[in-house]
């Protein structure tokens, strides 16, 4: 699964291939895996190579925060008006369906 990703360049289903990978060879003792290294090593130096960029994640750095207070925004002095009530038009709710008594005369 790990070779179809890294052909088909999904970079980011390769990369969580990758680590899961590495945590199942980690996993397992190192004399019994060197050949599985050997493969994912191989592997990811042929990823490298088709211009992708690295397979491990790269966190960016924080920002450095302001040192500025922030100003209040201006407080607007027009007011929202209510929306206008629809007009229904002359329904009538047959209440009698509903289970509330007798029907209504209109």
């Amino acid at each position: 699964m790990l070779r179809k990703a890294v052909k088909a360049k999904h970079d980011t289903a390769a990369r969580y291939l990758f680590r899961k990978a590495r945590a199942l060879v980690n996993a397992l003792p190192a004399h019994k895996t060197k050949q599985e290294r050997e493969q994912l090593a191989a592997l990811r130096q042929k990823s490298r190579a088709q211009g992708k960029p690295p397979v491990t994640s790269v966190k960016k750095p924080k920002p450095a925060a302001r040192s500025r207070t922030k100003t209040p925004a201006a407080k607007s002095t027009r007011q929202a008006k209510p929306a206008p009530a629809r007009d229904l038009g002359d329904r009538f709710i047959n209440r009698a369906s509903l289970g509330y008594g007798p029907p209504d005369k209109a």
